[in-house]
């Protein structure tokens, strides 16, 4: 008797390809040229938004699924734009408007920030998600899902 695969669980690890893309078809990140991303929900390698949007999906499901990068990353906040000195900045960096830096937080976790804008020795930095506020498509095929063993 065969036994039919469940689908997504929370107790799962899932083997699939994904790709973020904008509205207007830019898109941000895709595994399906390269080798899949293979995780367990929860562990924190993928956006709980983006893991909740892949509940219930079954081997071999390819889905194309439209979010609010707000409720996926978190909303826009004017808070998490901030002012750094210049001199936070290696000297040999060139820094231009719209370059994307990754930052260490105190606590060790690495953060994007977005350079809005350099002006008298400060650097106006953006740290909120670069796809909060925005609306984006994430493709999905699911390529196998194991339950993970009660411990």
């Amino acid at each position: 008797m065969s036994e039919q695969t469940p689908g997504i669980t929370a107790k799962c690890r899932v083997t699939l390809h994904y790709a973020l893309s904008l509205a207007d078809g830019t898109q941000v990140v895709s595994t399906f040229d390269e080798a899949p991303l293979t995780f367990s929900l929860g562990d924190g390698t993928m956006e709980t938004g983006l893991e909740q949007a892949l509940v219930g999906l079954a081997c071999g499901a390819e889905e194309q699924i439209i979010l609010s990068g707000d409720e996926v990353f978190g909303e826009r906040s004017d808070e998490k734009i901030q002012q750094l000195s210049l001199e936070q900045f290696p000297a040999e960096m060139a820094l231009t408007p719209g370059q994307v830096i990754a930052f260490t937080t105190p606590g060790g976790d690495e953060v994007p920030g977005q350079v809005l804008e350099i002006q008298n020795e400060q650097v106006t930095v953006d740290f909120n998600h670069p796809l909060s506020g925005h609306i984006i498509g994430f493709r999905v095929k699911i390529l196998a899902i194991e339950p993970l063993a009660d411990h």
